[in-house]
């Protein structure tokens, strides 16, 4: 099953368009864990077997692995975790790469064989030959960076480019990768919750694809707006993440327990705009 079909048939079984963000920072969990790898590991392996049911994807955000020592190894062990108790589930590998072909090439190798992701977040900025190889695996999902939900976004994303009539770049990032790039239907965009105006006109470009939207919750952005702009017909379309309002829910010995609640709460606060 491609990454696609997985999502698609999730967001059926689940009744749940939300993705629960993996961003483990160790000066946040509950002060039992000590080890940096078992801490990340057990505290992120407790908070997916929680709110899983909930689930329409995990999204892994590499830093918060690779920054320590056996972090990698962590996150591993946490992706074949997920994929083993919870195989209905899709994981994104949130790590935004974007380079020269050789290059990613090994990029890919780490995010779909080392990982075992089924989808991995990219960087358009270099152009097609830089997401060609992640393009090849068309069972595996590319996620592109469209309109990101930091303030920074409009530095460049919204510069015009040239065209008949010229655009905004990140409207031509989207209309590029719906109409060249998507030939084997693996891909999906970054659209931020925190630009709700700039989303509708991303689902008009791009149809059905799937997007991925970050920003709500500690970041600012509104779950009404997000589903009103984002939503396809049928009410699905959209992977709306939220990492600090779950993972941290709760620093006692119950967070595991908060976190389903707050992942619950939220599942259903999105169902009652679609």
């Amino acid at each position: 099953m491609t990454f696609i079909e997985k999502l698609r048939n999730r967001w059926q079984q689940a009744d749940s368009l939300l993705c629960v963000g993996l961003d483990p920072d160790l000066a946040k969990l509950p002060d039992r864990f000590v080890d940096d790898e078992e801490a990340l590991f057990t505290f992120c392996r407790d908070i997916a077997d929680a709110t899983a049911q909930y689930a329409c994807a995990f999204k892994p955000q590499i830093a918060y692995f690779a920054a320590h020592n056996n972090g990698e190894a962590a996150l591993q062990r946490l992706i074949a975790h997920i994929n083993g108790a919870h195989p209905d589930v899709p994981v994104i590998l949130d790590a935004k790469r974007g380079d020269i072909g050789s290059t990613a090439e090994q990029y890919a190798t780490e995010a779909f064989e080392r990982f075992g992701a089924d989808a991995v977040t990219l960087n358009p900025y270099m152009g097609r030959d830089s997401a060609a190889p992640f393009l090849a695996r068309n069972d595996r999902g590319c996620v592109f960076l469209c309109h990101t939900s930091n303030p920074g976004a409009r530095d460049f994303q919204e510069l015009l480019v040239d065209g008949e009539p010229p655009e905004p770049l990140f409207q031509r990032i989207a209309r590029t990768i719906a109409n060249d790039w998507n030939a084997d239907g693996n891909c999906a965009l970054v659209v931020g919750a925190t630009f709700p105006e700039e989303l509708k006109v991303i689902r008009d470009i791009v149809g059905e694809m799937p997007l991925l939207i970050p920003g709500v919750g500690a970041q600012g952005g509104d779950v009404e707006a997000v589903v009103r702009n984002g939503k396809t017909a049928d009410g699905t379309g959209l992977m709306i993440n939220s990492s600090r309002g779950i993972l941290y829910a709760s620093r006692g010995e119950g967070y595991a327990e908060a976190a389903a609640d707050a992942a619950r709460e939220l599942r259903d606060t999105i169902n009652r705009y679609r």
